[in-house]
């Protein structure tokens, strides 16, 4: 077996010199970048920067919201899980309502998917909250949905719902809402949970001044 590295400190640092060498970072501002390096970390593809879509206010406002303490609104739990606790800068609950009992009934009377009827739940908690999408393009396109209809606003949607069937679409619809809600996307069919975890923990370590 060839020799490998055991140290976690130092497989970490070789890890971001590696992306932070192979990933083009030109063309995106400086306070993206943090978060672009992590997204590339996550996923192991440094051209996942050509898909990588955010409006000019989606730092500044989703890591004040995090600062302020809002929650986070996930679509599944594995989104949750990729969030790291201890960055958080205010004790932030992070929250997913797939599993509510509700959720069946409700995903019934919608004729939707239970990942779009979990995002109903989510009303008395979205204002000023940072919505976490990493799975369903369902819950993406039922988010936008229900602020369209007068849901409070929430500071900022992260979406990067994966797959074949809905995912590119709803990540278009995102940076084109027309409630011009901030907001971060991996256009087309990549996405998943990983990267979409992986851009709150960026937002959190630089709120927190963590390295790791």
């Amino acid at each position: 077996m060839e020799p490998y590295l055991k140290d976690p400190q130092a497989i970490y640092e070789a890890s971001f010199a590696i992306v932070r060498e192979r990933t083009v970072l030109e063309g995106f501002p400086a306070e993206l970048h943090d978060v672009v390096v992590r997204v590339v970390h996550a996923c192991g593809m440094p051209d996942i920067v050509t898909d990588i879509d955010a409006s000019d206010d989606f730092v500044a406002s989703a890591s004040a919201a995090l600062r302020d303490g809002a929650p986070l609104l996930c679509d599944c739990a594995m989104v949750a899980s990729g969030i790291t606790r201890r960055f958080l800068p205010a004790g932030n609950d992070v929250m997913v309502t797939l599993n509510d009992a509700r959720v069946p009934a409700l995903a019934a009377d919608l004729q939707t998917t239970r990942s779009a009827a979990a995002v109903d739940l989510w009303r008395d908690d979205m204002a000023g909250a940072v919505i976490v999408i990493g799975n369903a393009p369902t819950a993406l396109f039922r988010c936008l949905e229900v602020i369209a209809d007068g849901a409070p606003r929430p500071a900022a949607i992260i979406g990067c719902p994966v797959g074949f069937v809905g995912a590119a679409e709803s990540k278009k619809a995102l940076v084109m809402n027309d409630a011009a809600v901030p907001c971060f996307a991996i256009q087309g069919t990549r996405g998943g949970s990983a990267m979409a975890s992986s851009v709150v923990n960026a937002l959190a370590l630089s709120c927190t001044g963590h390295t790791r």
